[in-house]
């Protein structure tokens, strides 16, 4: 008896210590607000975590929203290929919640496939500046990430704040590849 209390003493005392090794994860938040009228138009890739759909892309890579009618917003993604030819994936996306919402879903299946809930990808703004000219977006699971800005180029300090703040919502910023962007 004596030495089965022994061993659920030291099990429980390696278990205690082996979960104060992890942090727990913090579930991820998106802005307060998005207007999205204001958030219509060009963005520029800057940076982003690898994505299988985006594996072909070397350089030049763009987004530019547009509002259609009934709130939604056609989504037009570009890309420079290796062999210099531009690709094109058009798509539309949705606000999840009210007008403010900052949490949208994205889908770039045909639109007769609209009606089946996986062919919706999460698409949360989570970091805005109040000018509207550098965002990072990404989904609850943190799989994907992708900094925009209305121009390609970004002040590095302004830069470096976004990542901070990006690192302090658990990101693995070692996975970001910057987007290059031929001028």
């Amino acid at each position: 008896m004596k030495i089965l209390i022994a061993a659920i003493l030291v099990l429980s005392s390696a278990f205690t210590h082996a979960a104060d090794k992890f942090e727990p994860v913090l579930a991820l938040t998106s802005i307060s607000a998005l207007d999205v009228p204001r958030y219509m138009g060009t963005w520029y890739e800057i940076s982003k975590f690898p994505a299988w759909f985006q594996k072909k892309c070397v350089a030049d890579t763009r987004a530019e929203y547009s509002l259609l009618t009934g709130g939604q917003v056609q989504v037009v993604n570009r890309c420079r290929q290796e062999n210099g030819e531009m690709k094109e994936a058009v798509g539309s996306a949705r606000q999840i919640g009210g007008t403010a919402s900052s949490k949208l879903e994205v889908r770039f299946a045909p639109a007769w496939l609209s009606f089946i809930p996986a062919v919706w990808g999460d698409y949360w703004v989570i970091d805005l500046d109040p000018a509207y000219q550098l965002v990072a977006v990404s989904e609850p699971k943190r799989e994907y990430l992708w900094i925009l800005s209305r121009s390609t180029k970004v002040d590095p300090g302004t830069y470096s704040a976004l990542l901070a703040r990006l690192s302090s919502q658990g990101f693995d910023l070692q996975r970001l590849e910057k987007t290059i962007h031929r001028d």
